[in-house]
């Protein structure tokens, strides 16, 4: 009778954990600026690099931490395997009882190892032995890569483990065995031992050498993926680089410096970006220098007027009247101008107009009735818009009151001018509302349209025959500034000799997408 008895082989996995601690410094500006001390800064080059190396480190530790895993794992099975297959192959042979060369059944334990050793041929790292009941080793008559049937310390050890399984540890290296034992023929006599032990130290020999392969392709990879990030981080950041520069070049008397595009990724988007910034303030400088050209010239010319006559009056009473009156002109036309420039510096907050929802119809009739005592003029209502919109009403009726104010300086006493207003659809679908006047007067030209409702733009046709003072040139542009604040637009409409038709025309029903701050 044999018994065989099952093992079970564990394989210890080991976890490494490595911390990396990444520390950012954000040096704070030391000292006054205007002493030259630079604020240190990491280059994105150099970032871009460290994180990518960082990276491929992190991916190729893992790489290689559960290749070595995976190889070690295939080493214990391959071993295991191996074990089982020889303790099978004995256990079937001996469950037989039958000698394969005399095909006579077995007499005693020697014969059954003595017959099984003599017909195996185990792998160059695996030994075979057989003990007989009164301790004596039967071997193959072949070299042992093992010292194990040579030791019969190590045997005995082998043969006293309670295990089926296990491992033996000695200064020759690690051998993994497996034991079953050998049930005599006859009863009453002891059993023997079939040992079956595989020398793993080889195959883990091999294991090493092919992760000390893999870890030096792993070095070069790195180091060529450095190489790689360093080349390429340079061309995406070259746009960068040249938005820097350019931003340190430029002041708010040159803004002429451009970034020349040539890519389609969102650098080259950026640059792209910065351009149409640097144009918008060009515009804007460009602009305002204009603005206080124009502005400064305006307001020199009525202190000028002022000076000259006040250094030139005399005692005469009468004449200390004409120069009072003409200076409180003066003063006036300068109060409305500084005026009419806070109105268009307010234009670009975000509260400059109020949005609510007005009667067409009502806000019309108000405007007319308002604009009646701007001149002695034949007033009419074109037509009248019926419903509601979504407007300023203050800054409507100031956009309408400047359109009629126009109108009364270009006709005479006795002249036609129109009001009116319409809701209707624009091109897009939205509900919009118009407001208009109509003149009579001589029209405006085709290069004036151009420019009309620019700063300080009076127009190119005399108004002396009107007997009406010419303003600042802001009328019209407050006017333009009120419809952009309501999303809006001007409205021109003239041939010249034939009188002229201004307007606005803003959204009527949408809430205005405007951001307080």
């Amino acid at each position: 009778m044999m018994t065989t008895t099952g093992t079970t082989i564990t394989g210890a996995t080991a976890t490494m954990t490595t911390d990396s601690a990444a520390s950012h410094a954000n040096p704070s500006l030391a000292g006054d600026e205007s002493a030259g001390v630079a604020r240190r800064r990491i280059p994105a080059r150099l970032l871009i690099i460290g994180w990518v190396m960082l990276l491929m480190f992190g991916v190729l530790l893992v790489v290689n931490l559960a290749t070595r895993q995976e190889l070690h794992n295939e080493v214990d099975e391959e071993v295991g395997q191996a074990l089982v297959q020889e303790i099978e192959e004995f256990v079937g042979v001996a469950a037989v009882g039958v000698n394969r060369s005399t095909h006579l059944p077995y007499s005693n334990v020697a014969e059954i190892l003595d017959s099984h050793l003599h017909r195996q041929y185990p792998d160059d790292d695996e030994v075979v032995v057989g003990v007989l009941p009164d301790g004596s080793i039967v071997r193959q008559n072949r070299g042992e890569p093992y010292p194990f049937a040579s030791r019969p310390d190590r045997v005995r050890e082998v043969v006293a483990d309670q295990s089926a399984s296990g491992s033996l540890h000695t200064e020759d290296g690690e051998l993994r065995w497996r034991k079953v034992s050998v049930t005599p023929p006859e009863a009453g006599m002891n059993p023997g031992t079939f040992i079956v032990g595989f020398a793993i130290d080889r195959d883990r020999a091999e294991v090493v050498t092919t992760m000390r392969t893999l870890t030096m392709v792993s070095v070069v990879g790195l180091l060529l993926a450095g190489v790689g990030a360093y080349l390429v981080s340079g061309r995406i950041l070259a746009p960068i680089r040249l938005v820097r520069n350019a931003a340190a070049e430029i002041n708010e008397t040159d803004l002429t410096r451009r970034i020349a595009v040539t890519g389609r990724d969102d650098v080259s988007a950026l640059a792209e970006q910065f351009n149409a910034m640097l144009d918008r303030l060009s515009l804007a400088f460009q602009s305002q220098r204009d603005f206080l050209d124009d502005a400064s010239h305006e307001l020199r010319t009525p202190i000028t007027i002022i000076r000259g006559h006040l250094e030139l009056m005399g005692d005469d009473p009468q004449e200390r009247v004409d120069v009072m009156r003409l200076v409180t002109e003066e003063l006036d036309r300068m109060s409305r101008l500084v005026e009419d420039l806070l109105l268009l510096a307010k234009a670009e907050r975000p509260d400059f107009v109020v949005p609510q929802e007005v009667s067409v119809p009502e806000l019309t009739v108000d405007i007319h009735s308002k604009v009646r005592a701007l001149g002695d003029r034949r007033w009419l209502l074109d037509s009248v818009g019926e419903g509601t919109a979504e407007v300023d009403p203050q800054r409507v009726t100031q956009a309408m009151v400047a359109l009629a104010h126009n109108a009364v300086g270009h006709t005479g006493p006795g002249d036609e001018i129109r009001l009116g207003s319409a809701l209707h659809d624009d091109p897009s679908g939205r509900p919009s509302v118009s407001f208009w006047v109509t003149d009579t007067g001589p029209g405006v030209s085709p290069a004036d349209q151009k420019t009309i409702f620019a700063r300080f733009h009076r127009g190119s046709r005399p108004r002396e025959t009107t007997g009406y003072r010419a303003g600042a040139g802001l009328g019209l542009a407050i006017v333009s500034a009120i419809a952009q604040a309501h999303r809006g637009e001007v409205k021109l409409t003239s041939v010249s000799g034939e009188g002229a038709t201004f307007g606005v025309e803003l959204p009527a029903a949408a809430p205005l997408e405007r951001t307080t701050s």
